[in-house]
């Protein structure tokens, strides 16, 4: 059986993702795969954002924070919107509405199919799969990728994985540790750099 991984080398996390913005232009797949990078949600509460949830009228801008109950969870859940994110959406916003009216209850990630309704999650796995392919990531990307990544580069960048738990709203400590895919070649590098 296949467990779905983090992208761990940056150089194919690049590719990954700015598939959607240079190769194969659609700012509304690439700012999926932004957000869920950066935020750590689960697809499944991304894909129900609107964009009341991330866009402040009054200022014309990106929030600094997005506040989502989750699905899963049931948890209130405060996210930092770094650089980045504010970035894409801005561009994403203005994208999508071009001087037309400003939609507060609109989706995010909008189905073409629907009037209003959030594309499903199995487009998103589509939309991630292409992008992942498109950068020489074929084997064991899925959604659960964006989550996953977020925390394994976080980690390496020194998070300690406690609080990592605590965002991830695990249980246990066992579960982060293996959304962090911590392999052999880890573990080498750990022994490698000590000299005691």
């Amino acid at each position: 059986m296949s467990t779905t991984q983090p992208i761990k080398s940056t150089e194919a996390l690049e590719r990954f993702r700015n598939y959607y913005f240079l190769q194969k232009p659609k700012p509304r797949n690439g700012t999926l795969i932004i957000l869920g990078l950066n935020t750590a949600l689960r697809i499944s509460d991304v894909l129900l954002l609107k964009w009341g949830d991330v866009y402040d009228e009054e200022k014309g801008k990106a929030k600094d924070y997005l506040e989502v109950v989750e699905k899963k969870t049931g948890k209130n859940c405060r996210i930092a919107l770094n650089q980045a994110v504010r970035v894409v959406l801005q561009n994403y916003w203005e994208f999508t509405f071009q001087g037309k009216g400003y939609e507060r209850e609109q989706y995010l990630f909008l189905s073409q199919k629907g009037k209003n309704e959030p594309i499903s999650r199995s487009q998103a796995y589509r939309i991630i799969c292409a992008a992942a392919k498109a950068s020489g990531l074929e084997k064991h990307i899925s959604c659960h990728s964006l989550r996953k990544t977020f925390g394994y580069h976080a980690w390496k960048q020194g998070t300690p994985p406690a609080l990592l738990m605590d965002i991830y709203n695990h249980s246990s400590y066992e579960v982060t540790k293996r959304y962090l895919g911590i392999d052999q070649e880890e573990r080498d590098e750990v022994y490698l750099k000590i000299s005691l």
